[in-house]
């Protein structure tokens, strides 16, 4: 690939917007979830991974299990994602907030436990 398309090609990747979404942090033995909404999914993984590692998660039962049990009981994924539409007025926001709700709805309706 030659140097002019490679960086046009890394130019178009750096103003793409972060992905939207909401993140799942399971504590596999439990089953228990600490559902999040982030309007940089990726990042929002990469921070509670990062804290965890760090022993200064703002969740104290989720890091008492990340102590106990280490990163290998845990899985960490993004389970939704936000398209952005063309319209300004859209509000990313409220989007992200309804979709963390009905995700909390299901996940209880389920039987699942949530930090």
């Amino acid at each position: 690939m030659d140097k002019t398309r490679q960086a046009a090609l890394k130019a178009a990747y750096r103003q793409q917007a972060p992905a939207l979404g909401i993140i799942a942090l399971q504590h596999l033995p439990s089953g228990r979830t600490l559902l999040d909404r982030s309007r940089n999914a990726p990042g929002a993984l990469n921070r509670h991974r990062f804290e965890l590692a760090l022993g200064t998660h703002r969740n104290v039962r989720l890091l008492a299990d990340w102590r106990r049990d280490g990163a290998a009981a845990f899985r960490l994924a993004i389970i939704d994602t936000v398209k952005l539409p063309d319209d300004p007025a859209f509000d990313a926001q409220a989007e992200l907030d309804a979709l963390l709700a009905l995700h909390r709805e299901q996940a209880l309706a389920q039987g699942q436990l949530l930090y």
